[in-house]
C-alpha cells in the first residue's frame, strides 16, 4: 500500500514555472499527485517536468497565458475527458502590476492585474468546479497577501486585485459549504520570489524564506483529510484567521 498521501489525486497548480507554484506543485507530486501545471514560461515547466518525473510522480504541462480565458474552459473540458474530475485546485499565479499613485496607472496595466488575479481565478472556478464537485474531496487554495488589508500607498492594484480575489473565494465557499469542496487562502508573506524582489528591489532576498518553505503547508489543505474551510492560514505566523461568515 502506498504511503504516499495524494496518490490517485489530480491537481492543477497555476504560475507552475517557477517561485511558490514550482514547489508547491513538485510538493504535491512527491505525494502521489499527478500535476496540470499551468505556467506561461515553458522552459520552466520542462525543469519542473524533470524534477517531477525524478520523484517517480507525473505531470500534464499547460503552457497558458491565464488571459485566455477560452484556453481555461478548454483546460476544464479536457480534464473531464481524461479525469472526469479534478482534486485540488492550487490558484497561485499572480502579478504586481505598476506601483505608482493610482492617478498615474495606465488603464491596460491595471485592467491587466485584474485579468491575471481575479478574472482567471473566476474563470479557472467557472471552469474547474464542476469536476471538483465530482471529487470525493475536492480542495482549492488560492494564494492571497497582507496587501488588502494594508492598502499601502502606490499598491493600488494589486491591492484591489487580492480583496476581489479573497471577496471571490469567500463567495465559493458559501455556494459549495454543503459539498465535498473545501476552500483555503494562504498568505504567504515576504518570501524569496521575483515579484517580491520586483515590489522591494533594495531588499536582501536571503533575508526571507524560501518559496519552498510553504510547499508543505500548501500540501496540507489539499489532502482530502484536511477539514478546514473557509480560513485564512497566514504563514509568516503559523495563524489560521476564519475569514468568511458561512451562510445559507
Amino acid at each position: 500500500m502506498s504511503s504516499k498521501r495524494l496518490e490517485g489525486r489530480v491537481a492543477v497548480v497555476t504560475g507552475a514555472s517557477r517561485g511558490i507554484g514550482y514547489f508547491a506543485a513538485k510538493k504535491l507530486a512527491e505525494e502521489g499527485a499527478h500535476i496540470i501545471a499551468v505556467a506561461r514560461t515553458v522552459g520552466g515547466l520542462e525543469e519542473l517536468d524533470d524534477e517531477i518525473q525524478q520523484l517517480g510522480s507525473s505531470a500534464t504541462l499547460v503552457p497558458l497565458d491565464l488571459t485566455d480565458f477560452d484556453a481555461i474552459d478548454r483546460l476544464g473540458a479536457a480534464i473531464f475527458e481524461r479525469w472526469k474530475k479534478l482534486d485540488i485546485l492550487v490558484g497561485n499565479a499572480g502579478i504586481l502590476g505598476p506601483t505608482s499613485p493610482l492617478g498615474h496607472v495606465a488603464p491596460k496595466k491595471f485592467d491587466e492585474v485584474m485579468q491575471i488575479n481575479v478574472t482567471a481565478n473566476w474563470r479557472l472556478i467557472r471552469s474547474l468546479d464542476p469536476l471538483l464537485r465530482q471529487s470525493d474531496a475536492g480542495r482549492t487554495v488560492f494564494l492571497t497577501s497582507g496587501a488588502p488589508h494594508k492598502c499601502r500607498a502606490y499598491w493600488g492594484p494589486y491591492s484591489m486585485s487580492k480583496a476581489a480575489l479573497e471577496a471571490l473565494v469567500r463567495t465559493y465557499v458559501n455556494e459549495t459549504r454543503k459539498t465535498n469542496v473545501k476552500s483555503m487562502l494562504i498568505n504567504p508573506g515576504p518570501m524569496r520570489t521575483g515579484m517580491r524582489a520586483k515590489a522591494m528591489p533594495g531588499e536582501d532576498p536571503n533575508t526571507l524564506p524560501h518559496p519552498s518553505e510553504i510547499s508543505e503547508d500548501i500540501v496540507r489543505f489539499c489532502l482530502p483529510e484536511n477539514e478546514e474551510n473557509g480560513r485564512l492560514y497566514d504563514f509568516p505566523s503559523k495563524e489560521l484567521r476564519d475569514f468568511v461568515q458561512l451562510t445559507s
